[in-house]
């Protein structure tokens, strides 16, 4: 039996993580996953693949809003609200994607400025801001959020016990930021998850992730190493890419808490 062990979102792209008990599905993923970005002074993304040490500014929900703590830092924090105050809007660039975006404040650039060291701003994807996912991929015009193309990612545990028997130091799952994590099953099972079902919603896995250099970075201190890439290239490297997980697209709408059954529809492609 597959179950579903651990929920995370990432509400600010390429910061820190936020395990959950139970996550509610929006129309581009969980609620609130990666609504919030850093740009830099061309409106491009940034990410710890250019910034490590946006790993360790952390990440937590509360009533009114976000709180960032730099962990590097413990006493440096900042409130965002779930909501910005201005409405200024500019177009914004996330790989080969153009969207709408939202900025939050001068206050908020400027703080995110200080603790990463760079020149950077803060902006939010408001509802209104539709960006389709690659059409080759699609189901019917799904949209994400910030992320890197889909609006889940599944990770089975057994293919992190898998790839940690190989390592001389185990890593967590953190450095892969999948969304859903289940237990059962072999390892890399999911890679054959076509279609499958939580409760009443259904999800369609479209396309393995290939994963880059923001692995090799440890989301505690934000220090750059050469694992997980080199072991797992000896393989899981197809086509000079890397995998490990598998993106979703889904149908339906509802919550999904750990501990739900998933239930396989069908592993034919």
């Amino acid at each position: 039996m597959l179950t579903v062990s651990e929920l995370y979102i990432y509400p600010v792209k390429s910061l820190g993580g936020i395990a959950l008990p139970a996550a509610s599905l929006t129309d581009r993923g969980f609620e609130y996953d990666r609504r919030w970005m850093l740009i830099d002074e061309n409106n491009r993304f940034l990410s710890q693949r250019e910034v490590p040490a946006m790993a360790c500014l952390e990440v937590s929900l509360h009533k009114d809003g976000l709180l960032i703590i730099n962990i590097s830092k413990s006493d440096f924090f900042y409130r965002i609200p779930f909501q910005p105050f201005h409405t200024e809007t500019i177009r914004v660039t996330v790989w080969n994607d153009s969207c709408i975006a939202q900025c939050v404040s001068a206050e908020a650039d400027a703080w995110f400025s200080e603790q990463l060291d760079i020149s950077c701003r803060l902006v939010y994807m408001p509802d209104s801001s539709l960006r389709q996912v690659d059409e080759f991929y699609a189901h019917n015009k799904e949209i994400t959020s910030f992320s890197d193309g889909y609006p889940l990612l599944i990770i089975g545990q057994a293919s992190l016990d898998d790839l940690n028997s190989r390592l001389s130091s185990p890593l967590l799952m953190d450095r892969f930021r999948p969304n859903i994590v289940f237990t059962g099953g072999i390892p890399f099972q999911e890679d054959d998850m076509k279609q499958f079902s939580i409760g009443d919603i259904q999800f369609f896995g479209v396309k393995p992730c290939a994963r880059c250099t923001i692995t090799t970075i440890d989301q505690q201190s934000g220090i750059k190493g050469k694992e997980p890439l080199k072991t797992l290239s000896t393989y899981r490297a197809k086509n000079n890419k890397i995998y490990f997980g598998q993106n979703l697209l889904f149908q339906g709408a509802g919550t999904i808490r750990i501990g739900d059954t998933i239930t396989i529809r069908d592993n034919i492609s």
